[in-house]
């Protein structure tokens, strides 16, 4: 095995050091014991106690998780159900409706925020509907969610050899039987990687929240922004922190049950 190089083993590390270093700054000054940041004042973790005095935070927090699990749960089982149909079937207009997935993917997020409200607008002037909340927030993030889920799973399918399926078929087994005893398997990975991507994006977003929240509706990015125009204190950087580590929790979740288990002979 050849040995890396020392360019690559410098530029790997300064990579890694861009990636991460901001998270672990977050996460190290979430124990400084500045009331209002800058300067390392001590070692403190009255911050993540003091989160269960702070009813916002707490809210707007539950707010982001279920949000996020929601529009993803749907988006997921939407987004997956569409790259099948993309990859497996051919109908007219194939083609200019796979060009038009990617459009939610490319176009900027303050168009997408802007066309969302205005959506809302005229379905509420129209037939007296969705008033601005969660429901309209969670509608909003499963728009721009299905694309992408869609994409994960169209190419995990593109690797694929459709003879697996025909074999099945010709084994006797029906399209149903088929598509949940062969394809699906197969196809997790790209569903999983697909619903990973679909959660992280909504936890990330703000600008579509922004525009579609109501009152009550108040997400941790919306909050984090209207707190920093009074600067932000170090229990932001503490909730911050731990929605960090419930990430790596569920990533390393994910990755223990896609692994394979070996078999154990009797």
């Amino acid at each position: 095995m050849k040995r890396i190089p020392l360019p690559l083993w410098l530029v790997s590390a300064l990579l890694y050091v861009f990636l991460y270093a901001p998270i672990v700054v977050v996460i190290v000054y979430s124990f400084n014991a500045a009331k209002h940041g800058g300067p390392w004042a001590g070692f403190t973790t009255e911050w993540y106690a003091r989160l269960l005095d702070r009813p916002d935070k707490i809210a707007a927090a539950k707010n982001t998780l279920v949000l996020g699990v929601v529009s993803t749960v749907i988006a997921t089982a939407i987004g997956t159900m569409l790259g099948y149909g993309l990859s497996r079937y051919g109908f007219p207009g194939k083609k200019l409706f796979s060009f038009m997935m990617y459009i939610p993917v490319v176009i900027p997020d303050i168009v997408m925020a802007v066309a969302m409200l205005l959506f809302y607008a005229l379905v509420r002037q129209w037939f007296d509907l969705f008033e601005l909340g969660m429901t309209t927030m969670t509608i909003a993030h499963i728009t721009f969610q299905i694309p992408f889920v869609a994409i994960v799973v169209r190419s995990r399918l593109a690797g694929m050899d459709p003879s697996i399926e025909e074999a099945a078929h010709d084994l006797g087994a029906s399209s149903w039987q088929a598509f949940w005893r062969v394809t699906f398997p197969l196809m997790l990975p790209g569903v999983v990687a697909g619903a990973m991507l679909a959660f992280t994006l909504s936890l990330d977003d703000f600008v579509v929240s922004f525009f579609t929240t109501g009152p009550g509706a108040t997400t941790l990015p919306i909050l984090i922004y209207t707190s920093v125009r009074r600067g932000i204190t170090p229990d932001i950087n503490a909730l911050s922190t731990l929605l960090v580590l419930a990430s790596v929790i569920g990533t390393i979740g994910v990755a223990l049950v896609q692994r394979p288990h070996k078999s154990t002979g009797g």
